[in-house]
């Protein structure tokens, strides 16, 4: 049974001895202390999820939600709905899109998931988890059931299990869904209770000027008739959420569970990473920022996760394509614990680095 109250229960900090060990050692190592900024920070990070100093993500996987929108009828997106679909079909079938290069050059396994798209698919490699032939349209009425937005947490939560058992080192997820940038606004709006749409929703994919004051003012309207409680992330998601949104947020909770460190991609990611940290601030020590989004709904949810992506790449494309770039940079933070050298190593003199002035204020 899914329950997550008992969830919640049994989830745990970072190991703090593997943690204080493992930012003894970057203090050893053979270089300027802090000179290595984010990367350091990302290779004790990742000793504090494993409980070991020295650390490998040899094993990657990313998994790929797709579903359809409602609120696509008010519209607030400029491509044709059916393009959810179509976009599912090729990432499953001989097209190579930017997710399926990008999984590949980086050595990331990809899984496909049927959350509610419009329609069946022929291609047997996509995972039909299909609860709704798309969501409600919230500017009506609330996107889709309390019922149905657990059993999509709780379709992303076991999908985290299956990295788990399947020996996985880390875990990256994306998207697909035509309106989905105005579910993740709404999401991230009614987590941080912002009623003022112009701090938080974004162009998305090339809307008009006028298109674009009307996605403002459908998701500010549904959020004052739905009147989403911030502190049930359910009912956020029950509200104004989408399919994806809430599978994803599963697989965040999932990974914090079972002890997986989780890349976000851009800002569908990051509203389900925020709904994560609204049901427990600790699923935040399991995350790792990819890339900044231009989307202001993306700034808002970093600095309230007090998150720092690692790369800046003016990507908008989604899918996670963020992901797998990250598990490199990740990789490459982690070879630095592993294998540099230390002072003692090579009986160095490190008696020079107690006069530098290190700048170490990136935040927690």
């Amino acid at each position: 049974m899914f329950d997550l109250e008992e969830i919640k229960r049994q989830l745990q900090p970072l190991d703090e001895a593997a943690y204080q060990a493992a930012a003894e050692r970057q203090s050893q190592l053979l270089k300027p202390e802090g000179s290595l900024g984010l990367l350091e920070d990302i290779s004790i990070q990742m000793a504090g999820i494993t409980g070991k100093v020295k650390n490998r993500i040899d094993k990657k996987i990313l998994f790929l939600f797709g579903a359809d929108n409602g609120v696509y009828e008010e519209g607030i997106a400029s491509a044709p709905q059916e393009f959810t679909h179509m976009l599912m079909s090729h990432y499953a079938g001989a097209a190579k899109c930017g997710i399926n290069v990008i999984c590949e050059a980086n050595q990331v396994d990809l899984i496909l998931v049927d959350m509610g798209i419009i329609g069946a698919f022929a291609e047997k490699n996509i995972e039909n988890h299909k609860l709704m032939n798309g969501t409600r349209n919230f500017a009506k009425e609330p996107a889709m059931s309390r019922e149905t937005a657990l059993q999509a947490m709780e379709i992303g939560f076991n999908y985290a299990g299956y990295a788990k058992d399947n020996g996985y080192d880390i875990i990256g997820n994306g998207e697909v869904g035509m309106g989905n940038t105005t579910t993740a606004a709404a999401c991230v709006m009614a987590a941080m209770h912002i009623s003022d749409p112009e701090l938080a929703v974004g162009l998305g994919a090339g809307l008009t000027e006028e298109a674009f004051a009307g996605k403002k003012q459908v998701i500010a309207d549904a959020l004052k008739k739905h009147q989403p409680d911030s502190n049930d992330v359910v009912d956020i998601l029950s509200k104004v959420g989408g399919l994806d949104i809430a599978a994803m947020t599963g697989l965040y909770i999932g990974a914090a569970y079972y002890r997986i460190p989780i890349v976000i991609d851009g800002v569908i990611s990051i509203a389900a990473a925020l709904l994560a940290y609204r049901f427990h601030p600790l699923t935040r020590e399991y995350m790792f920022a990819s890339h900044v989004s231009k989307e202001p709904a993306y700034r808002l949810a970093a600095g309230e996760l007090k998150l720092h992506p690692m790369l800046q790449l003016d990507m908008r494309l989604g899918e996670g394509t963020g992901c797998p770039i990250a598990m490199r940079v990740i990789d490459t933070a982690l070879a630095v614990m592993r294998d540099m050298n230390t002072f003692a190593d090579v009986a160095a003199d490190d008696e020079y680095r107690e006069d530098l002035q290190v700048d170490n204020s990136r935040g927690d």
